[in-house]
């Protein structure tokens, strides 16, 4: 669908602080619509996009409703459905399931999303794990569904790093076409770039903000761990004591004591700044990042107001799809649609000359 403005329409769900939103905009669309559950992340979205129609709701009291109607959309000329759903295991896994079956989970309602508004294309991201998660069940059923709802499928694994991003995190990125749009709207997803930020290219200049600390205790040891470096940097009777029983645990456990370098690119930001298995710490400082350093590493704008308490805001940057990732595949969507209407109005003139 096209406003006066000629631009693509989105409407996007589960849309939390922003990122994925940001980017689609970026790339050339018009947000219809916005719908996200937690307060902050809604008064975060409101405070940057005022213009933006943001829904602080349940998506389960939205998905029931005349969806054409309540968002002033024809069904089939909505050009782009987009957001994440948190995806639970279902009930009957390993059997093939209808949307029905999958009713009470939040995939459900991003199914009656499309089901109901069949709009041209669909963006869905999510982690990895969910390929593997109960054994690749939930995944599958995901895609049974999509399919049903009436749309060609096609997913792959994107490493943020390889679009720009100073951060190693990757997604599931599954893109839909509408089936009677097969063969005339063709979505690629994006090439990956050569240049590959680190954080020496973003960290200089971040805004000064809130910041969680380290104990004394901790800080004392991480000041022992060189950049680059972890738990086995350090001698050994201090990681030792510790890590405690992690001491004795299988595996690298390279995120312990986890020191960045400045010249290599974030880990995924978390969703709080210091977790004992996980841990972040700044190069060259033995502190976790701050806010605006997790908000520069996910790409977004120094002035992108985060809204609610310091632990909120970290939540709402850590649970966010990159800005930057998400403006390189909605940019290749943007692409196929204009392709799209192009061809589309010269048969139409073809056909009437």
């Amino acid at each position: 669908m096209k406003t006066h403005n000629n631009k693509p329409k989105v409407l996007e769900l589960f849309a939390g602080a922003g990122g994925l939103a940001l980017g689609i905009e970026r790339a050339g669309f018009e947000t219809l619509g916005l719908i996200e559950l937690d307060k902050d992340a809604s008064e975060t979205l409101k405070a940057n996009r005022p213009e933006w129609k943001v829904i602080h709701d349940d998506i389960a009291n939205i998905s029931p409703l005349d969806l054409p109607g309540y968002f002033s959309v024809q069904i089939e000329e909505l050009d782009l459905l987009s957001g994440g759903a948190p995806c639970q295991s279902f009930s009957y896994a390993g059997k093939r399931l209808g949307l029905d079956d999958t009713r009470g989970t939040l995939f459900y309602h991003y199914a009656l999303f499309l089901k109901k508004l069949q709009p041209k294309a669909f963006l869905f991201e999510n982690v990895r794990g969910l390929l593997t998660h109960n054994n690749g069940h939930t995944y599958q059923t995901i895609l049974d569904i999509f399919s049903e709802t009436g749309y060609t499928i096609k997913n792959d694994i994107l490493n943020a790093w390889d679009y720009g991003v100073p951060q190693k995190r990757e997604r599931l990125i599954t893109i839909g076409i509408r089936n009677d749009l097969k063969g005339k709207l063709s979505i690629d997803f994006p090439e990956k770039q050569k240049y590959r930020p680190v954080l020496r290219d973003v960290l200089p200049g971040v805004p000064a903000s809130e910041g969680a600390q380290y104990s004394e205790y901790k800080r004392k040891i991480f000041e022992l761990v060189p950049p680059g470096g972890y738990w086995r940097d350090i001698p050994e009777d201090i990681a030792q004591e510790y890590m405690k029983s992690c001491w004795e645990m299988g595996g690298g456990r390279t995120g312990i004591l986890r020191r960045l370098s400045l010249d290599e690119p974030s880990l995924a930001v978390l969703t709080s700044p210091s977790q004992k298995q996980t841990d972040r710490c700044h190069p060259t400082e033995a502190r976790p990042f701050t806010v605006r350093e997790n908000a520069r590493i996910q790409c977004f704008p120094d002035e992108w107001i985060f809204c609610g308490s310091t632990a909120s805001q970290y939540k709402q940057i850590g649970n966010a799809v990159p800005v930057q990732l998400a403006f390189k595949i909605a940019k290749e969507i943007y692409n196929g649609l204009e392709n799209y209407t192009c061809g589309h109005y010269h048969s139409f003139q073809n056909k009437i000359s």
